[in-house]
């Protein structure tokens, strides 16, 4: 992520002519330093002003700060408490919300094919994107079946004792995630919280109890850690989804494995979410794929719903004013009956 969102926000701001300067996280600013110093030596190649993109050395908050308070945009990848920080600056801004993808797999589902797409995704850098799955949410009838492809694809599912452990690792507090679980492989988790798993683990899951505070395993973990919930009813589990996603990663994403259309389009109208991908490796589709039509972005707006400006995938077409030019031209002054017709039709005139 410190380098991908370099590249892709970078390009954007390359190509709509404007200039660039990262400050990076300070566990990341490594990673981000050497990815502008290759745009750097890239812009120098061509002609161009290699200071086009620069980056700041030990980055701190105080720094960020100052940094936006000089500049004319502000592009923020990060969590909620950033989002916060950023408005504060009074700058135009981009902002993100946090991820918690729940990826629904019904019964019309290839659960061979659908496990290896969840699966693929979710072990992609050890669940650094946001767009990794956290949780899916299997229908009853092929609950126990697809609970075995999982397994197959290198899941291991933690009993309670191995469940309570867990939570004890990630969350010592009872609130915040341990970071040094962030990005770290299931049998490296699974050795700090002194749980014992098969040799070739690539994830580990544990069973959906409750909702919110109480259960932080509902929420994100930007980990290879997954949560499973089973479900009888879909528009009950598109509930329960809205619910968790009040509670973490509302406005983010959604994903949905099945054929049928009526559930797709009831999922994207209820969920409070600016994407639904359905049938597709959530991770590498959520960002945009050359097997998908979402624009190629690391920033994923999340709306009102997580206080940002747009729910849409920030891109090359968030960097650029637009000039209306207008001319005149005939004149066309529709009647009332053209404007209220249909609605004078139905409700009457008083």
């Amino acid at each position: 992520n410190p380098e991908s969102t370099v590249c892709c926000i970078g390009l954007s701001l390359l190509k709509t002519r404007n200039a660039m300067i990262v400050s990076p996280h300070p566990k990341t600013q490594g990673s981000s330093y050497l990815t502008v110093e290759h745009g750097r030596k890239a812009l120098r190649k061509v002609g161009a002003p290699e200071d086009l993109m620069l980056c700041v050395k030990n980055s701190s908050r105080a720094k960020a700060r100052e940094l936006m308070a000089g500049c004319d945009f502000v592009v923020a990848t990060g969590g909620a408490a950033l989002v916060q920080v950023v408005y504060a600056a009074g700058k135009p801004c981009h902002t993100v919300s946090s991820g918690n993808v729940i990826s629904i797999v019904d019964e019309t589902a290839d659960l061979k094919a659908v496990a290896a797409k969840i699966v693929k995704s979710k072990v992609a850098n050890n669940s650094a994107s946001c767009s990794s799955e956290n949780a899916v949410a299997l229908e009853a009838s092929i609950y126990e079946e697809m609970m075995e492809f999982l397994q197959a694809e290198g899941g291991y599912l933690c009993n309670s004792e191995q469940r309570e452990k867990l939570r004890a690792l990630m969350w010592p507090d009872g609130k915040m995630l341990e970071r040094g679980i962030v990005a770290k492989t299931a049998t490296y988790i699974a050795e700090q919280a002194g749980i014992d798993v098969p040799e070739g683990t690539r994830f580990l899951m544990v069973l959906g109890e409750k909702i919110g505070p109480e259960d932080r395993f509902s929420g994100e973990k930007v980990s290879p850690v997954l949560t499973v919930w089973k479900w009888n009813e879909f528009s009950e589990m598109v509930e329960r989804m809205k619910a968790i996603h009040r509670f973490s990663g509302e406005g983010h994403s959604a994903s949905i494995h099945s054929e049928r259309d009526d559930r797709k389009v009831e999922l994207a109208i209820k969920a409070n979410v600016g994407r639904v991908n359905c049938n597709m490796p959530h991770a590498m589709a959520n960002s945009g794929s050359w097997f998908n039509a979402n624009p190629f972005t690391d920033t994923l707006g999340g709306g009102s719903w997580a206080g940002n400006m747009t729910s849409e995938n920030i891109h090359w077409k968030h960097f650029l004013n637009y000039t209306w030019l207008s001319e005149p031209f005939p004149a066309y002054v529709p009647t009332d009956e053209d404007l209220f017709g249909d609605y004078l039709a139905k409700w009457g005139q008083d």
